[in-house]
């Protein structure tokens, strides 16, 4: 069982370099499927890099192995969630995950806001008001026969957007 397990994770790289070779997707998933099954009670690893690019992932990935009973063992770094040790340091290495997500948070906000006051738009770019005057046009034109799909197609945006340029605009200031 080790030995198909350690052939299994034979996986050099980041995780997101592997994600682009092939077979990576599929050992991981079947991993991660044997897990389901009850197959494994220990997954064993040389190194966290190896399993996860973040401790968020990191987490995640244990958190799936947590709830499914199943124990985790990397070598390189000493956690061994079998013993009472190595569950405290999994659950400070949540809280550290937590924490990391909240800061990244806080920092994408806070570029938000200096951003805005900036005068910068955020989003994406606005379509051009003459396309969208002729998307308008095509969309009321008596007898139309042409659906959103088609009107789309013909100019070279989304379905969605027609859609939504079909909608009359939502204005907030004005109460129901």
């Amino acid at each position: 069982m080790l030995a198909g397990l350690r052939d299994r994770l034979r996986l050099q790289g980041s995780r997101h370099q592997r994600r682009k070779e092939p077979g990576w997707t599929a050992e991981f998933d079947r991993l991660l499927r044997d897990a389901a099954q009850r197959q494994l009670d220990v997954v064993m690893a040389w190194s966290v890099d190896r399993l996860c690019r973040s401790l968020q992932d990191l987490v995640g990935f244990l958190s799936e192995l947590h709830a499914l009973r199943i124990d985790l063992f990397l070598h390189q770094q000493g956690l061994d969630t079998t013993t009472p040790a190595g569950k405290a340091m999994f659950q400070m290495m949540g809280v550290f995950a937590e924490f990391e997500r909240s800061m990244i948070q806080e920092r994408v906000r806070a570029g938000l806001k200096r951003a805005k006051a900036e005068g910068k738009v955020l989003g994406r770019p606005r379509l051009d008001p003459e396309l969208e005057a002729q998307i308008i046009s095509a969309l009321r034109a008596p007898g139309r026969t042409e659906g959103v799909r088609k009107i789309a197609a013909r100019f070279g945006i989304s379905a969605k957007t027609v859609q939504r340029i079909s909608r009359p605009p939502f204005d907030a200031g004005v109460a129901a």
